[in-house]
């Protein structure tokens, strides 16, 4: 296999003066053929190395997580990996049904692992290093309700193991062999009380692989005249062997697992969508899938029979066997009929709960209500008791006890988010409408409901000692930055006490509240110059005995004793703020570099804003211009209120990682982030109408306001971007005379090849036939006289940006005569995982940046002011 071969065509138009072997030009500004030599020395002929220090930056681990214990007395540091090997991603992978299914584990295609767990004692600051076995790739760690153990699954290169890890002798021990079936959903489940899971295991008597079907006849779909539109959805079925894939790979047996090691089946094998034990343990709910399947939609649109079984798996109730459901109206708010969001009340020992469209799934018709809440208790013989109606459509509910649940109901095209108090103890009780917001707006963001583990070991609502008030954290948006929040909320008065605030310098969050009176916090904790670690905040005046949570079912006493104040915790005295784990800065090269929130107006008067990095060493005020990437990424808006808000955190540590255009600064240049290129549509207007307009303006805003500040030159801009962010790109090196060059990582070019809806838009092609072609740069190419470097995953199964989308762009570009680059990655979806393809990839951009911004000779110079 040679580089070409790897990373695909090139133009013929690219400037190519020599080539060592595989095809790599030499000649580059800032890379010398001796670099060169040594990258394919290393690597062999087909990935190359980017240069210094950027190799070394991104094999540096990231940042830990913490996962905590029910109880709150425990913790788990998961640590991350860095970059995987390619050969872990190179595998001929099962397509179908809309999964791409890893033969070897039987699991997802592209499974994420750690390195490693380190268990922490949140109370006495003790830690222990958890042994893993050799080799090992674990997945996230999940508590047992009691919070004694945890399991993990563990990918090998027979399967997939389960592993728990008892954490009072510290010690792990392999419970499942690799027969676990994550090819459909998560594999296992703790069952209550912590005393073993249900697991979905792949059958022992499964047999071969199905074989290729004979040479037969042609391929033929028909549809009789029915509506059944559909997103440009991959990897669906397309044979009947596809269909037996999808069974072969996917079903599974149902063993209810001890962690005595005892097994017991609980049903006969399926193709199981969803398993979930009742929080008392007695039933089991179980959706599953069966035929007839489908070639035009992927698996959960397949029929699915949704039944509770009791504790030793026998049927005892069916709610519904949902048909093939092919036909769901498009766009956003569109629903499968029948119950969907089906779950356990997480309040109550077993209680069935559900929703159900009262418009059919349609957003477009005509109905005063959209969607019904419902419940049943066990035995589900009684009657279906109906929480509550309503006007939009179901997003969700947060438990709390039987007065007390917030439900939220939202709306796509107007932003409408509202939340209601419900009682689920008492359904005669009328909701109460707590809050209505804008999803766009984020400086009146309220936050979102601090929860904990309730008494069925099921996540509820956190309230305070007197029951009267729950929390909320933020990430607490301002026009002054972002400053993330706590508060208290009370549920009478629907007042809110700020209790604590992040402040300058550090950008802190609220990670988990240990104690109902919020006088235990973890806090994760970064500022520019200081990585992520993780905080335990305490306020030492308050006894841990008083620190337990109260289950006080009333409304009515004393209100919680105010714990903090609004200069947030790094006072002294009362508090102790503790380190739970000291991870260092990956990459000191770049300890010295300028990060900034900046403002500006676009010309109709709209504000603004980016985030600007300089290398390290370079005065913003004093220094000279630098070549500069512009990295974007439009929204759109339905107001100008919320589309002018500033979102980006100046506070917060950056460091490149992965592919990051971070890492251009190692090598002299400037990176805009994100300049945002707002896409507003108010009242009846409809955002992307103006799409180009939009985007250009804000493109000239961004640019005028970073040239006249004197940090880039006008003549060495480069646009970039990743998804929709490449199809922004393409579309300003057509619309523009802005930049000099483009990189493209990814994109969608031809949006008739999406005529069902992309992004934003929920207008088909034929409603919006105009719109669809002025968005379309593939449309425009012949307007694209800048050099530009296309990135595309090959096996990309993100619906709209199949790899299809970059060859054909490219193919007109070059027949137009342009000056192009491909480069196709094997083995990688919509975004690069491996260290050989992310490696490669920085080197394409590297060079490239260095071939048209180092120098202001070669293409025409583009100023465009």
């Amino acid at each position: 296999m040679t580089t070409r071969d790897i990373i695909g065509p090139t133009s013929k138009n690219l400037d190519r003066p020599s080539s060592l072997p595989g095809g790599v030009p030499t000649g580059l500004p800032g890379l010398t053929c001796a670099l060169l030599i040594l990258a394919l020395s290393a690597l062999g002929e087909d990935y190359m190395r980017p240069p210094d220090p950027i190799a070394r930056i991104q094999g540096a681990p990231s940042a830990p997580w913490i996962s905590i214990a029910p109880g709150n007395r425990l913790a788990v540091l998961v640590e991350q990996r860095s970059l995987p090997a390619l050969e872990e991603l190179a595998v001929d992978a099962v397509e179908t049904a809309g999964l791409r299914i890893d033969p070897r584990s039987n699991g997802p295609a592209y499974e994420w692992s750690y390195s490693g767990f380190e268990l922490l004692d949140l109370g006495s600051d003790e830690r222990w290093a958890v042994r893993l076995p050799r080799g090992a790739r674990p997945g996230s760690p999940h508590w047992s309700p009691d919070g004694r153990h945890f399991v993990f699954s563990n990918t090998t290169g027979e399967g997939i193991e389960l592993w728990v890890c008892d954490t009072e002798a510290v010690e792990t021990r392999r419970l499942v062999g690799p027969r676990l079936n994550a090819a459909y959903g998560r594999p296992f489940d703790w069952l209550p009380g912590g005393r073993g899971l249900i697991c979905r295991l792949v059958p022992e008597d499964r047999g071969p692989v199905p074989e290729e079907d004979p040479l037969s006849g042609p391929l033929i779909e028909e549809s009789l005249g029915r509506k059944a539109a559909g997103y440009t959805w991959q990897n669906l079925i397309r044979t009947e062997r596809d269909e037996r894939l999808f069974e072969y790979y996917c079903t599974s047996e149902l063993v209810r697992i001890m962690l005595d090691g005892k097994q017991e089946p609980l049903a006969r094998p399926s193709v199981i969508d969803n398993v979930s034990p009742s929080p008392d343990g007695r039933w089991i709910l179980v959706e599953t899938i069966h035929r007839p399947y489908s070639r035009a939609v992927p698996a959960w649109r397949f029929p699915k029979r949704i039944e509770v079984l009791d504790a030793g798996g026998d049927p005892v109730f069916l709610l519904a066997d949902l048909p093939l459901a092919e036909e769901v109206p498009m766009g956003f708010g569109s629903v499968r009929e029948g119950p969907r969001s089906v779950r356990w009340r997480n309040d109550a020992p077993a209680t069935l709960c559900w929703v159900e469209a009262l418009d059919g799934g349609d957003p477009d018709r005509e109905s005063e209500f959209r969607d019904a809440y419902y419940m049943l208790e066990e035995p589900f013989t009684g009657e279906v008791q109906q929480l509550i109606r309503l006007e939009l459509r179901y997003a969700g509910i947060a438990w709390g006890r039987d007065d007390t649940a917030l439900l939220y109901e939202s709306w796509r095209k107007s932003r409408e988010l509202r939340v209601w108090r419900v009682s689920p103890g008492d359904v005669t009780r009328s909701p109460r409408r707590l809050m209505e917001l804008d999803m766009d707006d984020s400086y009146g963001d309220p936050g979102h409901p601090v929860q904990t583990v309730g008494p069925w070991g099921r996540s509820v609502l956190l309230f305070t000692p007197d029951g009267g008030e729950i929390y909320l954290t933020g990430r607490g948006a301002t026009p002054e930055g972002v400053y993330p929040f706590l508060d208290r909320y009370e549920l009478r008065t629907w007042e809110s006490k700020r209790l604590w605030r992040s402040s300058d310098p550090y950008y802190e969050r609220v990670a988990h509240v240990l104690a109902a009176d919020a006088s235990r916090l973890i806090l994760a904790r970064e500022s520019q110059r200081e990585p992520r670690n993780y905080f335990l905040l305490e306020r030492k005046s308050v006894p841990t005995s008083d620190s337990r949570e109260s289950d006080a079912p009333g409304e009515a006493g004393k209100r919680s004793e105010e714990v903090f104040e609004e200069s947030g915790p790094r006072n002294t005295g009362d508090y102790e703020l503790r380190r739970l784990n000291d991870y260092r800065d990956p990459a000191p090269e770049l300890a010295g570099m300028h990060k900034e929130v900046v403002s500006y107006l676009r010309a109709d008067g709209l504000e603004l804003s980016a985030t600007l990095y300089l290398p390290p060493g370079h005065d913003a005020a004093q220094g000279e211009p630098l070549p500069a990437l512009f990295w974007v990424y439009p929204q759109e808006f339905r107001s100008r209120s919320s589309a002018g808000q500033v979102r980006a955190a100046e506070n917060r540590f950056s460091r490149p990682r992965g592919i990051s255009t971070l890492f251009l600064l190692t090598q002299g240049y400037a990176v805009i982030s994100n300049p945002a290129l707002p896409i507003v549509g108010e009242g009846e207007e409809e955002p992307n109408d103006t799409y180009i307009e939009q985007l250009v303006a804000g493109a000239e805003a961004a640019v005028e306001y970073f040239v006249s500040r004197g940090v880039v030159d006008p003549g060495r801009l480069a646009i970039g971007g990743h998804s929709y962010g490449a199809f922004t790109a393409a579309n300003l090196l057509a619309h523009t005379d802005l930049f000099r060059t483009g990189i493209c990582r990814s994109g969608a070019y031809n949006r008739t090849l999406t005529p069902f809806g992309f992004q934003g838009e929920e207008r088909n092609f034929w409603e919006a036939g105009d719109t669809y072609l002025a968005m379309s740069p593939f449309m425009q190419a012949d307007r694209i006289d800048e050099p530009l470097l296309m990135i595309h995953g090959m096996e990309d199964s993100n619906a709209g940006t199949y790899p299809m989308q970059s060859e054909r762009f490219y193919d007109a570009l070059k027949g137009l005569g342009a000056n192009v680059r491909l480069v196709k990655l094997p083995w990688e979806g919509h975004g690069y995982r491996s260290r050989e393809s992310a490696g490669h990839v920085l080197w394409e951009v590297v060079r490239w940046c260095d071939t048209y911004l180092k120098t202001t000779e070669g293409p025409a110079e583009k100023t465009g002011m």
